[in-house]
């Protein structure tokens, strides 16, 4: 075995000297998928996370980015999620990504001033009465001139291509996220 071959897959039953692939990358970035002696269950491996189940037919293995600055679930439990409500949107002079948004987070939080930099991806005017989830107890910070007061939700592709705002449905400005 050479140096970049890693001792053992992460998974418990698939030792790398069996390993029933040729391609597993125990210990590094990329998945390689594998099934496991102990499973007829197709698995990915990855040292940082494990096991991921994947479709019986996956022909197609997904890179997944280690996680070496995981938090304890009593930091998380400081960060307040809150749906609120866009109320008005503009673009920030000078600036290719950033949105000024103002919300509304409901009675206990009031109006918020959030900037954020998803102008690539949405319209001012597509965000007027949409809902998202933010970040309520953020430190306030400057972006380009402009104070942000939060943070909004949004997921997006691994290349960037794509983004897209967290949508909490039907719930009320205000409402906790858990």
């Amino acid at each position: 075995m050479d140096q970049d071959t890693p001792s053992s897959c992460p998974t418990s039953s698939c030792p790398t000297s069996s390993c029933p692939t040729s391609s597993c990358t125990a210990g590094t970035p990329s998945v390689a998928a594998v099934t496991s002696a102990n499973s007829s269950v197709p698995h990915s491996a990855d040292a940082s996370l494990g096991v991921i189940p994947t479709a019986p037919d996956a022909s197609v293995t997904v890179p997944v980015t280690p996680l070496d600055d995981r938090i304890e679930i009593e930091q998380f439990g400081k960060v307040k999620l809150r749906v609120a409500r866009i109320e008005s949107a503009e673009a920030v002079p000078k600036s290719k990504k950033l949105l000024k948004l103002q919300v509304d987070c409901g009675p206990e939080i009031g109006k918020r001033q959030i900037v954020s930099g998803i102008s690539q991806f949405y319209t001012p005017e597509s965000l007027i009465g949409k809902k998202i989830i933010i970040v309520a107890n953020l430190k306030p910070a400057q972006l380009m001139g402009v104070e942000s007061q939060g943070m909004l939700l949004a997921a997006s592709s691994s290349d960037g291509t794509k983004l897209t705002i967290v949508d909490p449905g039907d719930m009320e400005p205000g409402s906790v996220v858990r």
